[in-house]
């Protein structure tokens, strides 16, 4: 499974305060240890502060680049921004963080990925909000996937996110959202991905890694295929290292923890 570090974010006040002042340090240890971790790709968002995202995510895009090797996942609330870290990428494949349902910025979204050579995380959400049952989720991702095999972007380069919601102030979602992920893998051959924001499902709880942990499990045993997290949590990864073992994804060895040891910085 694809684990997507989380940490790299405006949301966080050392990233905050490492972005405003332009300093590398701190931007570049997170990414040289999520690596470390385990993480397969690495989340970076310029955060809400900055007043011009798109001059800011090309240095966010530098910075982390001159360290390691790991793929990004772009991740920006408004289109220039994202298109300026593309421009910035200079190694791997790019996950595009992300759009919602509604069919003209899906197309604007789509028409971008392609264009770059990006994956692209499409959310089950449009402008009314997130439904709260799998029915209505599973309905926007074939929207998502309708219209993407009509622009001539591949279906198998979709991430479709089905947006878990905190545990504590939306418990039925979380069924829902597991329901969500089994069925999204009927809807195309081959089918799209999936993903979810694995820390939201405890979002203001307490036991946040107890939840985070047991979610990913379940989530894994529906089919999902990757979620941006905290890999800083050696026992989520070795959980989710276990889980592909035991759904027949990785080949046991008693070292099978190893798995999860990733490519080393430069």
């Amino acid at each position: 499974m694809i684990l997507i570090g989380e940490r790299i974010n405006g949301l966080f006040r050392d990233v905050a305060e490492a972005i405003q002042a332009k300093n590398p340090e701190p931007i570049q240890r997170l990414a040289v240890t999520q690596t470390e971790a385990g993480a397969t790709y690495l989340d970076i968002n310029t955060g809400p502060a900055v007043a011009d995202p798109a001059t800011v995510m090309p240095w966010l895009v530098k910075t982390v680049e001159e360290v390691v090797d790991t793929p990004l996942c772009i991740d920006a609330a408004k289109l220039p921004a994202i298109e300026a870290g593309l421009k910035a990428v200079t190694k791997s494949r790019p996950i595009i963080n992300s759009t919602i349902a509604e069919r003209e910025q899906l197309e604007k979204y789509l028409t971008m990925a392609r264009d770059y050579g990006a994956y692209l995380i499409a959310l089950t959400m449009n402008r009314r909000g997130v439904s709260r049952d799998a029915a209505d989720r599973l309905a926007m991702a074939m929207e998502i996937v309708v219209t993407a095999d009509e622009l001539g972007f591949s279906v198998s380069d979709l991430f479709i996110d089905p947006l878990v919601l905190p545990v504590n102030v939306g418990q039925e979602h979380a069924v829902e959202v597991l329901e969500t992920i089994r069925q999204i893998k009927t809807l195309a051959d081959p089918p799209p991905r999936t993903v979810v924001g694995l820390s939201n499902v405890s979002q203001g709880c307490p036991h946040r890694l107890l939840l985070n942990r047991t979610f990913v499990s379940m989530a894994m045993g529906s089919g999902l295929d990757a979620a941006i997290a905290d890999v800083f949590d050696t026992q989520l990864v070795e959980t989710v290292a276990a889980g592909r073992v035991l759904l027949n994804k990785e080949i046991y060895s008693d070292a099978f923890l190893q798995s999860v040891k990733k490519r080393s910085p430069k």
